[in-house]
């Protein structure tokens, strides 16, 4: 067929075909912005889920660390606990022993029995020295406050002249395992004094 015989194309359907195309290029731009946007906002929100994951996993990883060295640091100080117990009781025999005999009777002790003294002596002074170098220490509790966290009242002594709650005598020794008590100081407080002055309370700064 020539080109003389070709029907002519109609300029109202090329047009018509031009508008449509053009207006369905600016849809499928729209719907393909609108695909990247909600994958976007479910990619962001993946990620905050991830992120929030992690950061609650790395917070437990860091609690069970402090918490296993606290155990391994307490393990250290208070593993001997219960034969740090024990062990007070022959302090506490060595004590006894020593004060059976006065100082004036010491004084005099001569030959086998000054040297029986002395051994005892220098034994509980090497005790005192090992439960020390363990983190063992005497609770010193004649002379203060009476603190119920600390020392154990056995009876109360009539003394106007001290403040009531005063440590006047020590019948046992108290010990203390690092800042854990390993066992209370029996003890006979004052009664009848002024009362105890408080505690003061260190001022505000500023």
């Amino acid at each position: 067929m020539s080109d003389e015989n070709r029907t002519p194309a109609d300029p109202t359907d090329v047009a018509a075909e031009t508008t449509a195309a053009a207006g369905e290029a600016p849809a499928a731009t729209e719907d393909l912005a609108a695909q990247f946007a909600a994958e976007k906002e479910q990619l962001e929100a993946e990620i905050a889920t991830l992120k929030d994951k992690f950061l609650r996993a790395f917070a437990e990883a860091d609690n069970v660390r402090r918490r296993a060295e606290r155990e391994v640091a307490d393990a250290k100080v208070y593993g001997i606990t219960g034969f740090a117990r024990d062990i007070l009781n022959v302090a506490d025999d060595f004590e006894r022993a020593l004060g059976a005999i006065d100082d004036e009777a010491r004084a005099k002790a001569e030959g086998v029995l000054k040297t029986v003294l002395d051994g005892i002596d220098i034994t509980s002074r090497a005790l005192t020295q090992t439960l020390s170098k363990h983190g063992v220490a005497r609770i010193e509790a004649e002379g203060s406050k009476f603190d119920p966290n600390l020392h154990q009242a056995m009876f109360e002594v009539p003394n106007a002249e001290l403040p009531s709650g005063t440590v006047v005598q020590v019948i046992q020794p108290g010990y203390k395992i690092g800042e854990r008590v390993l066992r209370p100081a029996l003890v006979g407080v004052s009664k009848g004094g002024p009362k105890a002055a408080p505690a003061e309370t260190p001022a505000a700064e500023g």
